[in-house]
């Protein structure tokens, strides 16, 4: 397929679309990184076999009859291996299919209009068939993700059915290079990184330089634990990134585009080589796109894994084969950026809402979220909570809605207790903050930053203190070093906790975390130094009490952490099997038969073997 012009976009499309409309039925298997993970390979590999007549059925069908496809992340990760059956406008969701289920589900609902019962969503004992039903995706807004489970990843024939690569061609044939610019800008679109600078300001900035070589630059360096948004963008739809790439190459007058990719994430990075190739061959990437004066290249770097790289001037510094360091600022990106020319860098989530602007416009944009944060945002969702997985809402969704509407709300019907936003460098939010937008403004109030897009949910179960610990410890290792403030810092401060978490702490500890965070937040060189203290900051702010009761009462009320474990031995519950005695590798145990037996605290080492292999549920931590 060679697209010289307009016309053969469009051609290209509606015989695409024909095709989807004309196949009987549709397998979408699920081949995001969390379901292949899960074995979802293969089911695609089973139901492509029982598609050919190569299984036990007793039918042979035309492509035309049953299409298996490959599709980017559902969203759904709690449940995988996700299947969607599609005839049509009815859809049908299972989850956590197993291959050998698949031929049950094709005789049933592939041959027939029949479910397979078992593999169908349940939800406080109502059955949900179509997608679209079930609550976690019902509340969610889809433009990043909306092709993300419906179409083919590595498809370029399926990306433009879904009506891709119309907002590239509108840009080139209907827009100056200054009304795309100007388009993004009116959108009030801002960064999807962290930072939430706008994005139109950005590129007017780069277009009014008069240096001819500028570029483009993909920050797909998403290294926040529990965080995969950009990872399923570019996995799921990767077209639709690399769209998003060009209008901004057309609007600013570049010519090159770079993607920094994790090499943690091969899947994204194979998908990204294969779409680019596809795109090469058709002609809708290189010299002279479509016949226009407008030609992009494309080019896939792979990071090496620093944390650190995620920054701007330290990511483009990794591009040109230098070790990724932030430098001071400014000169910033805009005017000194890769090989110090001017560059627009965005992440995988803001590019990709580019092209849904310009097909739209701008106000429709700005009809979605907040007045100063519009559109949607992307999140993932873990820890304590029914539901992980990922999710796409408008900005300004409560906490609140996303935890329990979406969420399904806490694992075990627990209590919810905080959720850290924005990844290591983020911060807490608690009960008090249930019902606030979640917005780059709104969230700033409370010391926490809406980031990469991060949930880690955590119940009642869980240590605050050992919490801030856990952050400050990735922080501190993925420190580049470079400036005193972070380097020397964060490890003080995780020195400190390390402390409060081993039962050593002391008041003064508290002071002394609160200076330094501050310290370290003011006078680090770049933003992820800067935002380094906030997980201490907004805990202390909102859990000082659980500090202090670990400090001065030598006690963890989630009883995780293990210095501050006191074992007890109930009298009720002891029947005397000297089990726990003779078991405790310290003889902290002593009682005599038949008779309750008491634990001596200056020799237990909390290792919780007695309690492991109580049968009376005798032991117990106070």
């Amino acid at each position: 397929m060679i697209l010289k012009d307009r016309t053969d976009v469009s051609a290209a499309a509606e015989a695409s679309r024909r095709d989807i409309e004309n196949c009987k039925c549709r397998i979408l298997v699920c081949s995001g990184t969390g379901c292949v993970a899960s074995g979802s390979e293969k089911i695609y590999q089973k139901f492509t076999e029982l598609a050919r007549g190569n299984a036990d059925v007793d039918v042979t069908f035309t492509p035309h009859d049953i299409g298996v496809k490959e599709t980017g992340c559902q969203g759904f990760c709690e449940y995988g291996p996700l299947v969607r059956i599609q005839k049509g406008e009815d859809v049908v969701q299972y989850i956590k299919v197993k291959p050998e289920d698949c031929k049950d589900i094709f005789e049933k609902n592939v041959l027939n209009d029949e479910k397979k019962e078992d593999l169908l969503y349940r939800q406080k004992d109502q059955v949900y068939v179509h997608p679209d039903e079930i609550p976690f995706i019902a509340k969610q807004t889809r433009i990043v993700l909306e092709n993300c489970g419906k179409y083919e990843a590595e498809s370029l024939e399926e990306y433009l059915a879904s009506g891709g690569f119309s907002s590239l061609t509108k840009a080139l044939f209907d827009m100056t290079p200054n009304e795309v610019v100007e388009e993004i800008d009116e959108s009030g679109l801002r960064g999807r990184g962290g930072g939430g600078f706008p994005t139109g300001r950005k590129w007017k900035q780069v277009a009014a330089h008069k240096e001819k070589t500028k570029y483009v630059v993909c920050n797909g360096d998403e290294g926040d634990p529990g965080a995969f948004m950009d990872g399923s963008v570019m996995e799921g739809d990767p077209y639709k990134l690399l769209e998003g790439m060009m209008i901004a190459g057309y609007a600013v007058s570049s010519s090159e585009g770079y993607i920094y990719v994790r090499a943690e994430y091969p899947l994204s990075v194979a998908r990204l080589h294969h779409a680019i190739s596809e795109l090469e061959t058709c002609g809708l990437l290189g010299d002279h796109i479509l016949g226009t004066d407008f030609s992009f290249h494309m080019h896939i770097n792979r990071g090496a894994g620093a944390f650190v790289c995620g920054e701007g001037s330290a990511l483009t510094a990794s591009i040109e084969g230098n070790r990724g360091m932030p430098r001071t600022k400014p000169p910033r990106t805009v005017d000194h950026g890769l090989w110090e020319k001017p560059t627009v860098l965005n992440n995988v989530e803001t590019y990709a809402n580019v092209p849904k602007i310009i097909q739209n416009g701008a106000e429709w944009f700005k009809s979605i979220g907040t007045e100063g944060s519009p559109g949607t945002k992307t999140f993932s969702i873990t820890g304590a909570i029914e539901n992980t997985g990922l999710i796409e809402v408008p900005m300004g969704t409560t906490l609140r809605e996303i935890i329990y509407d979406i969420g399904g709300g806490i694992k075990g019907g627990g209590d919810f207790k905080a959720v850290q936003i924005g990844g290591p460098s983020g911060g807490c939010l608690t009960r008090d903050h249930m019902d606030i937008p979640l917005d780059f403004d709104s969230v700033k109030k409370y010391n926490a930053i809406v980031g990469s897009g991060g949930l880690v949910v955590m119940d009642e179960n869980t240590c605050i203190v050992d919490v801030a610990r856990f952050f400050m410890n990735f922080t501190q290792r993925e420190s580049c070093g470079k400036c005193t403030p972070c380097r020397i810092g964060t490890k003080r401060m995780l020195e400190i906790l390390d402390r409060i978490v081993d039962g050593k702490g002391e008041p003064e500890d508290l002071d002394r975390l609160e200076e330094l965070a501050g310290f370290v937040k003011t006078n680090s060189l770049c933003g992820l130094g800067k935002s380094a203290p906030l997980p201490i900051i907004s805990t202390l702010a909102a859990f000082r009490d659980e500090y202090e009761e670990h400090i001065v009462d030598k006690k963890c009320r989630a009883h995780t952490c293990t210095a501050l474990k006191v074992y007890k031995i109930d009298p009720e519950k002891c029947t005397g099997c000297t089990k726990c005695a003779r078991n405790c590798p310290t003889s902290a145990i002593s009682g005599d038969k038949k008779k309750a037996h008491v634990i001596d605290i200056s020799k237990c080492i909390r290792c919780g073997t007695c309690m492991e292999g109580c049968h009376f549920d005798a032991v117990y931590v106070e």
